[in-house]
């Protein structure tokens, strides 16, 4: 299951600051939480602009890391950073990883601004390459894009994410599962797994510090 619940504004911003960092400057990834925290209340290719606060985008990184889509890990200074965990549990490839980024930060684009934004992250050789990669990802078993409805007057179509809520009037092509209440043991359930596999990759991630195999 790539979604156990639609994510909130402050988690889907979060998320895609990791992924476009990991991409456009791979040299400072994974993130200390000032470093995310700065990327995340970017003026530019940011929309809307945020102003989050050190405690909303811990907050927010607890959330994901129950879901096991973030983790913490060790720098060489021993501060804490952070890394995003999609590439596995999204299935995410060069081209599917760039324009979902896209999304994630800045809302409902055409083909064309993707392709125009994207440079930075993923090479597209045509305009084709992109509509493809589209459809690819909408075209799954539990999608994490949609085509928006064309508006009378428009000529190009629109795409946005199904990781949150989908603009007000749009209709999503099947919906995402929702939490269960959190009084029930499949919830329970759910949360205790992601636990355990976050603890795993923590003590993964200890004992490559450490030296061991």
């Amino acid at each position: 299951m790539r979604l156990v619940r639609q994510l909130d504004p402050v988690e889907t911003r979060t998320l895609g600051a990791l992924l476009e960092k990991q991409q456009a400057t791979p040299e400072y990834y994974p993130l200390t939480l000032n470093a995310l925290l700065a990327a995340c209340n970017q003026k530019s290719n940011r929309d809307p602009v945020m102003e989050l606060t050190e405690g909303e985008l811990h907050a927010a990184l607890e959330r994901l890391r129950e879901l096991v889509f973030v983790w913490k890990v060790a720098g060489v200074s021993r501060s804490e950073k952070w890394e995003h965990n999609l590439d596995a549990r999204w299935e995410l490839s060069g081209d599917t990883k760039a324009l979902l980024t896209l999304l994630l930060l800045r809302g409902e684009q055409t083909p064309g601004e993707l392709r125009t934004r994207s440079e930075r992250l993923h090479a597209f050789g045509s305009l084709q390459e992109v509509e493809e990669a589209l459809s690819r990802m909408a075209a799954e078993a539990e999608p994490l894009v949609f085509m928006l409805p064309r508006r009378p007057g428009q000529k190009e179509t629109r795409w946005s994410h199904l990781v949150g809520s989908a603009p007000p009037g749009t209709a999503k092509p099947g919906p995402i599962e929702t939490a269960a209440p959190d009084d029930t043991l499949s919830a329970r359930v759910t949360r205790l797994e992601a636990q355990l596999s976050a603890l795993t990759n923590e003590l993964v991630e200890l004992k490559k510090k450490l030296g061991e195999s």
